[in-house]
This record gives structure tokens, sequence and C-alpha cells, in this order.
């Protein structure tokens, strides 16, 4: 699986409180399941609840589903556009430590497709293949915190 990583890198790259503490944020795995058809090929889709925890976050909310929902816009898209899936495709709950601090888990509704084939010399191949891409207009890649206190930069990934 590919995702995982992917949105970690995003958030670590993104979210200035872990720049400097990267130990904070934690990524798990819950709920997975391998979905395949045995159609003509043995490809199959990972299906499963990536969860994100962030311990002692002292930054605002925004500044973590912003870069969180521009991922998404490139690598799980129908979690922001299918109606269905948009009702409990993006859960989180919070535990206020103290006024500045929380521990807060983001739950995701992913799935990662595989493709099983062959090459030219009839070997097996795996590949991961990218999300149908959507330009979004109203992201801009260029975007800095702005008067609201949020505390970090982030950019529309490239489809991973």
């Amino acid at each position: 699986m590919n995702k995982p990583e992917s949105l970690r890198a995003h958030l670590l790259a993104t979210v200035a409180d872990f720049k400097h503490d990267p130990d904070r944020l934690l990524i798990f795995i819950d709920n997975g399941k391998v979905r395949c058809t045995a159609a003509h090929t043995l490809s199959f889709e990972y299906s499963f609840d990536l969860q994100i925890i962030l311990t002692e976050f002292a930054g605002h909310p925004d500044s973590v589903f912003l870069p969180i929902l521009a991922w998404l816009s490139v690598n799980q898209s129908e979690l922001l556009e299918n109606l269905d899936k948009v009702k409990n495709g993006i859960q989180f709950e919070a535990d206020i430590l103290d006024k500045d601090k929380v521990d807060l888990s983001i739950t995701l509704a992913l799935t990662e497709k595989v493709v099983v084939g062959k090459d030219d010399q009839g070997k097996t191949t795996v590949k991961h293949p990218n999300e149908p891409q959507y330009v979004v207009g109203y992201l801009d890649p260029n975007w800095k915190p702005g008067a609201q206190g949020n505390t970090s930069e982030w950019r529309v990934p490239d489809g991973e």
C-alpha cells in the first residue's frame, strides 16, 4: 500500500507542527480488506480505514484538515465528491489536554487499486495506478497562512 506513506509525507511537509517533531504524527491501518473478483487477472483493491493520530497538537485544526482535503482531492477524491462516501469517509475525535493542546484522531476510509498483469516476457507485474485526476481550481498551491493564525504551509500534492 502506498497511500498511508504518501499522506504521512504530505503532512510532514505541510504541517508546521510536525516539521520539528515528526514522532507526534502516528498512522495506523484499521479494518483492512482485500477485494478481488478473480475475473481475468488477480488484480485487487485494498480497502482500509487510515487512522491519523496527532499527539499534543497545538495548532489550529484547519492547519491539518486543509492539507488532508488537498491530498484527498488528488488521492481519494470520491471522499469529497460522492454523497454516500462524504457522510462517513472523514471522521475525527479530539481529546482536549489543556487550553492549547489536543490529541486529535482522524479516520479516512481509503481504497487503493492494485493491477496485476503480465509484461512482454510473460512475467507477473504489479502496479498501483494513480487515481483519476480532476482540476481543482479553488486550491491555491502557494497558499500561506493568513491572519487567522494558521501555522502551516501546504501545496497541492502530486498524484502519488
